[in-house]
């Protein structure tokens, strides 16, 4: 499957300019703003490129963790701010559920703060009639919830494999290779990881299960997905670290994932089909690109 089939139809261009892009609803989460692994000027590009009803932030949008430890805020993260502001002043209902990441932030749960609604989940109905819960997804994680202190190690270890990557893809560059993420590669490859990921899917789908709603919507772990649990739909709507991603629903109470790539700079996107899932994409690119790395290692 190419990469665009899996991504929602929409007529881009008119007299060779770009259109906005209107959905139902989008949801985005884990943007860490604050830290220099966050993609700001591509979140900011993906946010002027499309208006919806309704706006979803998913938690770990500011990363309070990192910030504590040493203070990053360029123009391109303020700039994010002041368009999400915008977009709750010009009537778009923005929803704010806190993360791990921006947890200080749930200290005003149920209070709303310029035309922004903080809330620590909720159902969303789409247009079609389903309950979908909303909620960033880190008290399903055991690491956080047993461990806190492991999380941080976790963190500070994601933070080192970033910097890595950076580095690492200025030399793939130069080599005329694609980029290639480590992190990603790890999520999909390494048994325990998988695992985790697993076990976080189907705590969640059990949740959903429990309070009786269709679905789950959430966070956390960076790992955009659509797929069926058991008959729950779970929703995850990525990060914009790396997978640049987010969730949005259509006028049809159609849920898809959509990556800032696809919404700001493909020609044409075409209807989904199938499945809804980034998985297949993302593994295969991750593979095209370790091989081409061991060949150029093995062919200075």
């Amino acid at each position: 499957m190419k990469p665009a089939d899996q991504f929602l139809s929409s007529k881009l261009y008119k007299s060779g300019k770009k259109e906005t892009q209107r959905f139902r609803t989008i949801w985005i989460s884990d943007l860490h703003l604050g830290t220099s692994g966050c993609q700001a000027a591509k979140l900011l590009e993906f946010l002027r490129a499309t208006d919806s009803e309704t706006l979803y932030l998913v938690g770990d949008i500011i990363d309070g963790w990192q910030l504590k430890r040493r203070w990053y805020w360029d123009q391109t993260h303020n700039n994010v701010v002041q368009t999400v502001l915008k977009k709750a002043k010009k009537g778009t209902n923005v929803i704010f559920v806190p993360g791990n990441h921006d947890e200080s932030i749930r200290q005003f749960i149920d209070l709303d703060f310029g035309g922004i609604k903080i809330r620590d989940e909720l159902v969303h109905t789409t247009a079609a009639g389903k309950r979908m819960l909303v909620l960033h997804g880190d008290r399903f994680d055991g690491v956080i919830a047993c461990a806190k202190w492991l999380a941080y190690v976790g963190d500070s270890l994601y933070t080192v494999i970033l910097k890595f990557n950076q580095i690492f893809n200025k030399w793939r560059a130069r080599a005329g290779l694609p980029y290639w993420s480590l992190s990603q590669y790890l999520k999909l490859k390494v048994k325990n990881a998988v695992s985790y990921i697993t076990q976080f899917e189907d705590a969640l789908a059990d949740e959903a299960r429990r309070k009786g709603v269709d679905g789950i919507i959430c966070g956390h772990i960076h790992k955009p997905e659509i797929r069926d649990i058991g008959g729950i739909l779970y929703c995850n709507d990525g990060d914009w670290v790396e997978s640049l991603s987010a969730l949005v629903e259509d006028a049809q109470g159609v849920i898809k994932l959509v990556t800032w790539h696809d919404v700001c700079h493909s020609d044409q996107i075409t209807d989904m089909h199938g499945e809804s899932s980034l998985d297949a994409v993302r593994e295969t690119e991750l593979e095209a690109a370790l091989e081409a790395t061991n060949s150029a290692v093995a062919h200075p």
